[in-house]
């Protein structure tokens, strides 16, 4: 009888890290979509009317490249967590 309320309790626990897990993840992807809609300043049209977005500097470029690292490392770090049980 101990085993099979261990063993109920063992999935339970599971299943609720996962979720939390799953959530935290979804919260943390969320966070980072919210600087996609920036505008682009009046000034930059080209001969047809069509925005020119300006340069990224060196800063930018660093930040972005440093948000694509973190995606990868938290897809990565999704897929583990979900192999294991």
């Amino acid at each position: 009888m101990n085993q099979i309320i261990n063993m109920v309790i063992r999935q339970v626990t599971n299943q609720l890290i996962r979720r939390g897990v799953n959530a935290g993840f979804d919260k943390a992807s969320q966070l980072g979509q919210g600087r996609k809609g920036q505008s682009l300043p009046a000034d930059t049209v080209d001969d047809y009317g069509n925005p020119i977005p300006p340069k990224p500097t060196q800063e930018e470029r660093r930040r972005a490249r440093h948000a694509r690292q973190q995606a990868r490392q938290a897809k990565q770090a999704m897929k583990v967590m979900r192999r294991v049980k």
